[in-house]
């Protein structure tokens, strides 16, 4: 037996595979040590999430959090 990793292209490609499967000429298994990257678009999940500030405003925050640790 070999075992080799394909890309599909078309949907129909499956179909073709299942009745290779079906005629015992291949066999389909899950692979669970390789699962699909799923790509995050993190600008759009996130778009919105925090208001503008001016930089004076971030800095005395950031300052404000700084003095609260000492």
């Amino acid at each position: 037996m070999q075992t080799v990793t394909i890309d599909i292209i078309n949907s129909r490609a499956i179909k073709l595979l299942k009745e290779l499967e079906l005629l015992q000429l291949i066999h389909f298994r899950k692979d669970e040590k390789k699962s699909p990257v799923k790509l995050c678009n993190w600008a759009a999940k996130y778009k919105g999430s925090m208001t503008k500030q001016s930089i004076t405003d971030v800095d005395d925050q950031l300052n404000e959090l700084r003095n609260e640790w000492e």
